[in-house]
């Protein structure tokens, strides 16, 4: 196979990262969010259309270069402990894929520590992978042709309830049903609070300042986009460059303060990837988080898990695009929340505290009609 469209960089530069899209920056995607929430609860696919990218406060904006400053050695010391369990896992024949968008700033984290740290170079790509549609196989077939002798890592930012995972692992069976190509679902995150990953930085829910933004925290990219009618059976998965909001990019910013760190955490990184390969308990995925989100839907009378948004970073998403019912906190002293009360009052969404919860927070959502389904 072969894709029509040469790869961007979006506002990166291209030693970072090839995002394998197609780019459909003239193309109108955008809707509104209260009309965007009323399509997917009646079916549309939440790939079909973009959300209109939330434009931060000034005193958000604020928080966000506040919460890079606190918690960037945190987030280095966590990416370095990835980027060594992956290369202890994989060895040096691995092509970084990382899963659009929310993985692009970690996958640049991991090559950047790789090659400051070990002296070699991993070509990274951004490609997209899309809930109840599976992996861009075009994008598959691409980096696999250009590597014929690496394997794939897939990276994504954290996990809330694992759904990324499971589209993950069964695309990787379809993929080896169809082509006869074996691919390893082992899906590295950064933050992994619902246990659904083996190869993590940590399994903490805190605050990873990336999530707090949108496109101007990863490369100026939008969400990707799979529609019949402007995606054909050889293109890439779609995405727009948002280039009208440079002046308010921070995407090499954000990487380049983490990544300052990598010489300090290195050490320290290497020791806790040693402790988790010699004590397999410690990288067991067992999903713990599905179990507090059926508790979750039970309490609040939800029939709909993908109502229910667990963890810091899906806590986020939910109150940046979808249309909030209401947040659960664990704590009101919990310091990865400030943020998350921000926009909560900016959006006049209830804050209830839950001590029972197993994530710092869960965004849930309101419902309008039917199911939700993104």
């Amino acid at each position: 196979m072969t894709a029509k469209t040469a790869p961007l960089t979006g506002s990166y530069s291209a030693e970072d990262v090839e995002f394998l899209l197609k780019d459909l920056s003239e193309v109108k995607l955008e809707r509104p969010t209260e009309d965007r929430e009323e399509a997917l609860q009646s079916g549309v696919h939440y790939s079909e259309m973009l959300p209109v990218e939330y434009q931060p406060s000034e005193s958000y904006i604020q928080l966000f270069h506040q919460t890079l400053a606190a918690t960037s050695r945190k987030v280095a010391l966590a990416a370095a402990a990835c980027a060594e369990l992956i290369i202890a896992k994989r060895g040096y024949n691995t092509t970084i894929a990382s899963l659009a968008r929310a993985g692009t700033p970690i996958g640049i984290l991991i090559k950047r520590y790789i090659r400051q740290l070990h002296g070699r170079e991993l070509p990274h790509y951004s490609i997209s992978i899309i809930r109840g549609k599976g992996i861009d196989e075009n994008a598959v077939h691409y980096m696999l042709r250009r590597h014929p002798d690496h394997s794939i890592q897939f990276v994504d930012g954290w996990t809330g309830k694992g759904a990324i995972r499971q589209v993950l692992t069964r695309a990787c069976a379809d993929f080896q049903a169809r082509y006869g190509i074996s691919l390893n679902d082992d899906l590295a995150v950064l933050a992994d609070p619902g246990c659904c990953a083996e190869t993590y930085g940590t399994r903490e829910d805190f605050l990873i300042p990336s999530a707090c933004l949108n496109s101007t925290v990863s490369g100026l990219m939008s969400r990707t986009v799979l529609r019949a009618d402007l995606i054909g059976p050889q293109d890439f998965h779609g995405a727009k460059f948002y280039k009208e909001w440079l002046e308010q990019d921070v995407s090499n910013l954000f990487v380049d303060r983490i990544a300052a760190h990598f010489e300090e955490v290195a050490q320290e990184a290497r020791e806790l990837a040693a402790a988790r390969l010699g004590d397999p308990a410690q990288m067991a995925v067992t999903w713990q988080g599905i179990t507090s989100i059926r508790r979750l839907q039970e309490a609040h009378g939800i029939d709909d898990m993908n109502l229910v948004k667990p963890g810091v970073g899906e806590t986020t998403r939910v109150l940046l695009r979808r249309v909030p019912w209401k947040i659960l906190i664990d704590r009101a002293d919990n310091p990865n929340l400030e943020h998350i009360m921000l926009l909560a009052q900016d959006r006049g969404v209830a804050v209830e505290i839950d001590p029972q919860l197993e994530y710092s927070c869960c965004g849930l959502i309101k419902k309008l009609k039917g199911a939700a389904n993104e």
